[in-house]
């Protein structure tokens, strides 16, 4: 199974010397979904940043199917932009209210410069989320956040990427709709490549094939989500297990702490 993106020892300091990010190796394998777990403040977005090609590390590389991502490399990013897209943690921050569902669904596809029939592949996109298409004449305005992350998620499937990237995407939502959320990133995991960004151990064990422990700028443990949720070797995810007295009842299959 080959890998679509990988950190290469990469380390990462942001002005003023303090280190975020300490010699860190990942690999997000083709059709594999990845949970990384960590706290505020352990490098978890830095991390997401540097996948997004915001940023370049200080030390190490970026590779995308095992070349150095080049952000200089317009033909490059053009296909990584089109290959990798994001879901952001804030359904009510990440949608332009002064645009349409039609607009902001069909975003990537007029930026990516993607041809045919933009309003049928917009459709689509929106039913695979569960959403139809009499919405693509309303505002941001007129839904809940589960309907807004829904939509978010459509906007970032709708032209085909290899990677989906999701930044706290549940963590704004209420229990019910978080629920609901998951079981809809469950289906997209089985459709694509997954990385998960939380620090919800609960959520990432419901959804996750693998998960990634990230402390202090370090990955201090990696692997199989059943195999570490039932056996953490590491302190750090011990204490992380020990703080969810019982994972929810939407984590179906996971290992209880």
């Amino acid at each position: 199974m080959s890998d679509i993106l990988s950190l290469d020892r990469v380390s990462y300091s942001y002005p003023g010397g303090r280190p975020v990010l300490r010699d860190v190796s990942l690999s997000v394998a083709a059709g594999r979904s990845i949970g990384l777990v960590g706290q505020s403040g352990s490098g978890k977005s830095t991390i997401l940043k540097l996948l997004l090609g915001l940023m370049r590390p200080q030390t190490g590389n970026v590779l995308f199917d095992g070349a150095r991502l080049d952000l200089s490399d317009q033909q490059m990013m053009r296909t990584y932009r089109r290959s990798v897209q994001a879901v952001f943690q804030d359904p009510y921050a990440s949608l332009d209210p002064r645009q349409k569902v039609q607009a902001i669904v069909s975003e990537p596809l007029r930026a990516l410069g993607v041809g045919g029939d933009r309003r049928f592949m917009v459709v689509a996109a929106l039913r695979s989320v569960g959403l139809d298409a009499d919405i693509l004449d309303r505002f941001p305005a007129a839904f809940s956040g589960g309907q807004r992350q829904r939509i978010a998620i459509a906007r970032a499937i709708v032209a085909g990427p290899r990677v989906v990237l999701a930044d706290e995407a549940v963590s704004a939502l209420d229990l019910t709709t978080k629920v609901r959320v998951v079981d809809l990133f469950r289906d997209l995991a089985r459709e694509t490549t997954l990385l998960f960004v939380s620090h919800d151990l609960g959520v990432v064990a419901s959804l996750c094939d693998e998960i990634v422990i990230l402390d202090g700028g370090r990955i201090v443990e990696a692997g199989p989500t059943r195999a570490i949720l039932a056996a953490p070797a590491h302190a750090y995810t011990q204490q992380l297990l020990a703080s969810v007295p019982r994972l929810p009842d939407f984590v179906s299959g996971a290992p209880s702490p």
